[in-house]
């Protein structure tokens, strides 16, 4: 058995008891570095750049061992009470796909596992909501199309709404809180790396297809316990697939998803090898009011961490603010938390979280709002953009 499947398998065993028990403590978790590699063998891999067709590719692509669609925002009331929220739903082969699959065997067969995160950050209020589930691909329980669009597990879900590919609908809640967004693209899809292809080592392979939708009219509606408030706030897509991505020697990323207010995005990864320093394979883009990308290679972009905060639960030293720069697009941003408590302990451990901009382009102030995450810091963290 492949130390992912297997890994996941257990992981799976533990928490399904209790999945509707979101308080339970969780004492199994993956490190980035497992969860990214392992045998590869009968699985796609990211090796060349490919043609990208939509809706096809907003759908799933199973031949690959691992995938992912991730939607964050940052939200606000008609008042400007400021939220923030992160849906990503996870999918990871348990084996490669094989042509017996054809035969129906038992409706509970499957090869593929789901895994759901939903957070929000009430910033008034300095509370960060984590939650998960998981189940199998089978049965209705968990799965993907293409047309229509549709990624859910169980009543998490994101997907079209009517004929159109856009917008789309996301409802996931549990009985603390609940969220109810319509998604509407405001830019088009940015294809990252080279042409879509992200290489993230020199190893043939350790490289994932990522696409990104990074600007997102959002509005809808949020409840927190018995109170429901009316939001609107921008969101940005993320999606990747992969068979293995990170080089034996990388343990974890700094990845910045930031929106300013000049109608420009800013999306910048930090690879980080074991011993702290920045790996060569560092990569990025900054899109402009049109959608148009300049790719940002590794040394394109200047980080300095400026503050760090240490979590009351896991101990684990987090940076908590940032210097970002990028000398040849004349642009310096300020990034901060809006909250430094946004870490996820769950069955994966990483501090995923809203965070405020402000700064300099062009030498006129800039200000912004975004997502930053934060992997591979501590004992444990989850592949979650890379």
């Amino acid at each position: 058995m492949r130390r992912l499947a297997l890994s996941l398998l257990l992981l799976l065993g533990a928490v399904v008891w209790w999945r509707w028990q979101d308080t339970a403590p969780i004492t199994t978790r993956l490190t980035v570095a497992e969860a990214l590699t392992g045998d590869t063998a009968g699985y796609a891999r990211a090796l060349v750049p490919r043609m990208f067709r939509f809706p096809e590719d907003h759908g799933p692509h199973p031949e690959f061992k691992t995938e992912w669609w991730y939607v964050t925002g940052n939200l606000r009331t008609p008042e400007g009470r400021p939220f923030g929220y992160q849906f990503t739903l996870f999918r990871i082969a348990l084996a490669p796909s094989d042509p017996a699959d054809t035969v129906v065997v038992s409706a509970w067969r499957t090869r593929q596992l789901y895994m759901a995160h939903l957070t929000l950050s009430d910033i008034a209020e300095g509370r960060f909501y984590a939650f998960e589930r998981f189940s199998r691909g089978a049965l209705g329980l968990a799965g993907a199309t293409a047309r229509p669009f549709r990624a859910w597990l169980e009543n998490w879900q994101l997907a079209q709404v009517g004929e159109n590919v856009f917008p789309w609908h996301l409802s996931a809640g549990t009985a603390e809180m609940q969220l109810n967004l319509t998604l509407r693209p405001l830019k088009p899809v940015v294809l990252q790396g080279k042409q879509g292809l992200d290489p993230k080592g020199p190893e043939p392979g350790n490289a994932s297809y990522y696409y990104s939708i990074p600007r997102i009219a959002t509005t809808g509606t949020l409840r927190i316990g018995r109170q429901t408030y009316t939001v609107e706030g921008l969101s940005w897509l993320d999606r990747e697939w992969s068979t293995s991505a990170l080089g034996n020697d990388q343990v974890g990323w700094d990845w910045f998803a930031l929106q300013l207010d000049n109608g420009y995005d800013l999306m910048w990864y930090r690879l980080r090898h074991r011993d702290g320093a920045e790996s060569p394979w560092s990569s990025g883009a900054l899109i402009d009011p049109e959608g148009r990308l300049v790719h940002l290679q590794a040394g394109a972009v200047q980080l300095e961490v400026r503050d760090t905060w240490i979590s009351p639960h896991s101990k684990v030293t987090y940076p908590a603010a940032w210097y970002l720069r990028v000398p040849t697009q004349e642009l310096e941003l300020y990034v901060r938390p809006r909250l430094k408590d946004q870490e996820l302990n769950l069955s994966l451990r990483y501090w995923e979280g809203a965070v405020t901009v402000e700064g300099i382009h062009h030498g006129q102030s800039v200000q912004g709002s975004g997502y930053v995450e934060l992997t591979g810091y501590g004992e444990a963290a989850w592949p979650g953009k890379l």
